[in-house]
């Protein structure tokens, strides 16, 4: 995927809250967060960075830890890393922004949101739980073996050699999975802060998530939607959106196309107004048709 990878048109380092975050702007257009995955950098979303700059000014933020951005003393805490983006964003000169977050970047996505909403515009979080009980229960016991012990059958993996190429210390790699391991351990239930956002949210899943679809509507009814039926004329429409993309594991969501394809659209405030004369005529020649 490196040769289909745009040049950023500026790069560099933010300190913020003792962690020294590289960041690169690509593209222009409205500004467009996006954050990457668990043991991922920036150029873990493959093409679909290049589909996205070629629309929107993306501002890529390799999380704490990840790519080139130092490990640190802190423990690693969507929470905090949720605060500092906001400092991120303060240094570079935004004011508000969208945000396009996976996985773990969409938990990053989602903590910026409930502790900065006057920050955000519009938000996307793809294979996102709001809640630790949000994972299939076969993952958990994954999740939580997390640790220095697999590092090195971890250097056997894609996800190793691209950590070895640029991050700062890599001889730092079982101390993150030891921080990594940590922070999946510890228990959450965000559903309160679900309730606040105001903002447009989009959710985005794949049907072979490691998300359980269950878990997807109630993050979706939590945010008011799914609650009613829309109405003819969409009065009782949500301003959020739930997408289940078809033939999508987790592990494939951030280079899949279909999530450009599902998000941009959102977040570019492209709704779908009722064409009635549409409407009424397709009606009308469904009851023609059995005549």
């Amino acid at each position: 995927m490196q040769p289909t990878m745009p040049e950023p048109t500026k790069s560099g380092h933010a300190a913020v809250n003792g962690i020294n975050y590289y960041y690169a702007i690509y593209g222009t257009g409205e500004p467009l967060v996006l954050l990457h995955g668990g043991l991922g950098q920036i150029e873990m979303f493959g093409p679909n960075l290049t589909r996205l700059a070629q629309r929107r000014q993306v501002i890529g933020v390799d999380l704490q830890g990840h790519g080139r951005t130092e490990l640190g003393d802190r423990e690693i805490s969507l929470v905090d890393m949720g605060n500092d983006l906001a400092g991120i964003l303060e240094q570079l000169g935004y004011d508000r922004v969208d945000v396009l977050g996976y996985s773990m970047g969409a938990g990053v996505g989602f903590r910026f949101a409930a502790q900065h909403p006057e920050m955000v515009r519009r938000l996307v979080l793809a294979s996102c739980p709001f809640a630790q009980d949000g994972f299939y229960a076969e993952m958990l016991p994954q999740q939580a073996a997390v640790g220095s012990a697999m590092a090195e059958q971890m250097k056997e993996t894609p996800m190793y050699w691209s950590y070895l190429e640029i991050a700062p210390h890599p001889e730092e790699f079982p101390k993150l999975l030891d921080r990594m391991g940590a922070y999946m351990r510890r228990p959450y239930d965000w559903s309160e802060d679900v309730r606040k956002l105001t903002l447009p949210v989009m959710l985005v899943y794949g049907d072979s998530d490691m998300i359980r679809l269950e878990h997807a509507v109630k993050f979706y009814q939590l945010l008011g939607g799914g609650l009613m039926d829309a109405g003819w004329q969409r009065e009782h429409m949500s301003q959020n959106r739930l997408a289940i993309i078809p033939d999508l594991t987790h592990y494939e969501m951030g280079v899949a196309p279909q999530l450009v394809d599902t998000a941009l659209p959102f977040l570019n405030g492209e709704g779908r107004p009722v064409n009635w004369d549409e409407v009424v005529g397709t009606y009308s020649q469904a009851g023609s048709a059995h005549l």
